[in-house]
């Protein structure tokens, strides 16, 4: 589990990791698909970072049919929450192509059944 903010920051070292979990801590529950969409990249390079980002404990994911979905880690400490909010409220504008192109999928039911 992250115990210290170095194994957060270390975590989050990454632009791409850094964005999937400020998209996953803004919206709830993305699943790679969306992920792939919003960010513009390849599949396997989304679910690499994924990966990493449940290896480091910051996410959590489940199944549902043939799709994955990933959301913050339940027992993220509470400052680590915090500071994901506390960046997304602060740089949302740094988001906002990925939060377009996310948007621009439709509602949730038809983003799965049109890109998983």
């Amino acid at each position: 589990m992250l115990d210290s903010p170095v194994s957060l920051f270390k975590c989050l070292a990454d632009e791409t990791r850094l964005r999937l979990a400020l998209l996953i801590a803004d919206q709830g529950e993305l699943c790679v698909c969306e992920l792939t969409c919003a960010l513009g990249d390849s599949q396997p390079k989304i679910s690499r970072h994924l990966a990493q980002l449940r290896a480091c404990e910051l996410l959590a994911d489940r199944r549902q049919g043939q799709w994955v979905y990933y959301r913050l880690h339940p027992q993220l400490p509470a400052w680590a929450g915090a500071l994901l909010q506390t960046t997304l409220a602060a740089h949302r504008p740094w988001l906002a192509a990925d939060l377009t192109r996310l948007d621009r999928m439709g509602n949730r039911p038809a983003r799965a059944a049109a890109c998983c």
